[in-house]
């Protein structure tokens, strides 16, 4: 708004920023994977005893 728009981002500012947003699917990825698991993990700890 004042002063223009800011300077385009920087091929190193860009990696930083896709490697980022990679690690960041890949944790969601895995976040999801083992809440999806939970229930049997818990009903197959519940067999055991």
């Amino acid at each position: 708004m004042f002063g223009g728009p800011p300077p385009p981002a920087s091929p190193e500012e860009l990696e930083m920023a896709t490697e980022e947003t990679a690690q960041s699917i890949r944790w969601t990825a895995a976040a999801c994977l083992l809440l999806y698991l939970s229930p049997f993990a818990v009903e197959y700890a519940r067999k055991l005893v």
